[in-house]
């Protein structure tokens, strides 16, 4: 089992009408701004614990759990909106650094959602970090009959049953599955990060502790002229980190590119833009060390 070098401390806070969990490393330092690390898509806060442990010094660092997953607990909802994820980190920010600019990292679905925030209050940010948040294909008008119709089947599905994730017969099921997902996970930290991404119910089994819900679409298009124009108000400087292996084009199947997303990156005025070797789309796994590194010169 990986044994951590940093060890995390976890609390509840009252937000939004959730009780939000949120992980917690180090102190509070008057002269370094906070650390956040949101997650991304189906992962959990606890997931940057080896990047964090990798740090070569210690940060004043926090990674909630979003709304639907881990431990944060909220009323029960068949769909989750975009813009709740920026309404929830406004407010944990104003509550862990109020008045004062932060660090922000963002994997995934949390780096568009750090993105979006950043251009909608960039005042709050210091430096900004997405980890693989490409946003989303472009859309057009005429796409909108579908995407609605599909979004009322999915909630069909999801009424039904059909929706629901898988439970595990025990937790190494579950890291056998991290592992499946991800080739470079060894089997130490599939084995920690499955305790972290699930638990054991009332029947024995282990469940994923991710709502199913995620997985209903957003009935609203994505309009690329406003994510053009959320990237051009972020004044803090942005670094982009890709991975060798990433799979945007496995994704969308050519409906959006890399090429295309470079395309949008030129909107951000203040941009660096790094690559780390030997990873895929969970970096933050595959190669914590240089992710640490990159992060750290960063923010320095």
């Amino acid at each position: 089992m990986y044994l951590e070098k940093r060890v995390s401390k976890s609390q509840m806070l009252p937000l939004r009408g959730q009780r939000y969990h949120i992980h917690s490393w180090g102190e509070a330092d008057g002269d370094r701004p906070l650390l956040v690390m949101m997650h991304g898509w189906m992962d959990v806060g606890a997931s940057f614990q080896f990047v964090i442990d990798a740090f070569s010094r210690d940060h004043h660092v926090i990674a909630p759990d979003w709304r639907g997953y881990g431990l944060t607990q909220g009323p029960a909802t068949d769909n989750y909106w975009f813009a709740d994820y920026l309404g929830d980190l406004d407010q944990l920010l104003d509550h862990f650094s109020p008045g004062r600019p932060v660090d922000l990292v963002g994997h995934s679905m949390g780096g568009n959602v750090v993105m979006t925030y950043a251009g909608v209050r960039p005042r709050r940010i210091r430096r900004l970090i997405n980890l693989e948040g490409f946003g989303m294909p472009r859309t057009r008008p005429e796409d909108a009959p579908k995407r609605m119709a599909r979004w009322l089947d999915e909630l069909q599905a999801l009424a039904s049953g059909k929706m629901d994730l898988r439970a595990y017969d025990d937790i190494s099921g579950v890291a056998r599955r991290l592992m499946k997902t991800n080739r470079r996970l060894s089997q130490d930290k599939a084995d920690w990060l499955a305790r972290h991404w699930s638990r054991q119910n009332d029947k024995g089994q282990w469940e994923i502790l991710g709502d199913p819900a995620h997985k209903v679409i957003n009935p609203y298009l994505t309009r690329l002229e406003e994510t053009l124009e959320l990237y051009r108000s972020i004044e803090a400087p942005v670094m982009m980190v890709e991975a060798s292996d990433n799979e945007l084009g496995t994704w969308y199947r050519g409906k959006f590119t890399m090429e295309e997303f470079h395309e949008r990156l030129q909107s951000v005025r203040d941009l660096r833009l790094e690559h780390v070797a030997d990873a895929g789309h969970m970096l933050h796994h595959d190669q914590p060390e240089r992710l640490a590194q990159l992060i750290e010169d960063f923010i320095a």
